[in-house]
């Protein structure tokens, strides 16, 4: 597959699950002053997920041009270093407004990635947020994991560094599970402490934040998080990133959507 079929493929499953499918937002946000560019699917749906907006749909798909140079989402400083990571990429993204909620997400992403897509399910790693003194674990997506087909020693739990996610420093936000594929050719190497580990052996695919609050600063300098008025869906797949493990390669940029750009500077050069 190529890239552009697979984000076509992504947009059509989701369409035909009732998603409206949503054209992706400029990169320099829209009455926004908290970012200075677009970071994630989500943030043209901030003010519905706050409940501030009214849409006449309630799911909602999009691929989404992102820029990551700078602010809480910074992958400027990562560029080069890794086999995934971009200033420059486009999000596939799934969202539901109040409508469904960790259930379904969860059933819908592993539908995609080993139904539509074929992944090998002995490659894929799951995690959930451990919980931490504000938030308590979420054992619910541990259990739906398992209920799709996961198996129990492939969800791993971590902190608020990698399974709380927050747009930037103040706005929505919540507990995430991630989706970790192994990229590595060695089964016996296709061990637990890959995930969100060293390396590009095991890498995140998708990330399904189920947002469930609003993070806002008091006047002393702390944060207060306050219930969201419904639950909300907001998940993020790097199109790179999965178009690199269809395509069998070890890096995105080894991928026929940045391959063709590198041989032409270097034609160039």
């Amino acid at each position: 597959m190529t890239g552009s079929e697979i984000r076509q493929k992504f947009l059509d499953y989701f369409e035909k699950n009732g998603h409206k499918v949503v054209h992706s937002s400029p990169l320099l946000p829209a009455n926004d002053p908290t970012l200075l560019f677009i970071n994630a699917g989500m943030n043209q749906f901030k003010d519905v997920f706050l409940g501030n907006e009214k849409r006449d749909y309630a799911r909602a798909v999009s691929s989404q041009k992102c820029i990551r140079a700078g602010g809480k989402h910074n992958d400027l400083d990562e560029v080069g270093k890794t086999a995934r990571h971009h200033t420059f990429f486009e999000m596939l993204g799934n969202f539901s407004f109040g409508d469904y909620f960790k259930k379904e997400a969860i059933a819908y992403a592993w539908d995609f990635l080993v139904n539509e897509l074929g992944l090998d399910t002995e490659r894929l790693w799951f995690t959930v947020f451990e919980g931490d003194d504000v938030v308590g674990p979420d054992d619910e997506a541990r259990e739906l994991w398992i209920e799709v087909g996961a198996k129990p020693e492939r969800i791993l739990g971590f902190g608020k560094k990698d399974n709380f996610w927050q747009m930037g420093d103040t706005g929505p936000c919540g507990p995430c599970s991630e989706i970790h594929y192994y990229m590595g050719d060695d089964p016996a190497n296709n061990l637990a402490k890959w995930v969100n580990g060293e390396g590009d052996t095991t890498v995140e695919i998708w990330n399904l934040v189920f947002m469930q609050y609003n993070r806002t600063q008091n006047d002393d300098g702390t944060f207060t998080l306050t219930p969201l008025p419904a639950p909300s869906v907001d998940t993020g797949m790097g199109l790179e990133r999965i178009t690199a493990v269809m395509q069998g390669v070890k890096s995105n940029y080894n991928t026929d959507l940045i391959k063709p750009l590198v041989d032409f500077a270097a034609k160039l050069a």
